[in-house]
């Protein structure tokens, strides 16, 4: 799977084919997150950063348009929801 992106990275970057696969795996695993885990996830972080949920849900509606499939366009309740249910 994905063979001809871990030969690229092995031959662009340091990496082993073994390291290149992971990389790609991490990174296909991050994107496969779904939005309400990433908010939910983003939350908790930015919480432990000693943000405030104002701060926090207009980053993290700033931050969904910049995803690989961006949601549509979430208000600051409809991340509240996903948070606080």
């Amino acid at each position: 799977m994905h063979d001809e992106l871990v030969d690229h990275l092995s031959r662009s970057t340091p990496l082993s084919r073994g390291e290149a696969l992971r990389v790609i795996q991490d990174v296909l695993a991050y994107f496969d997150e779904s939005t309400e885990d990433y908010v939910r996830r983003r939350h908790r972080e930015l919480q432990t950063q000693g943000l405030v949920n104002t701060e926090i849900f207009e980053r993290i509606g700033a931050d969904l348009k910049y995803r690989a499939v961006a949601p549509p366009e979430l208000t600051l309740r409809q991340l509240r929801r996903m948070v606080y249910g």
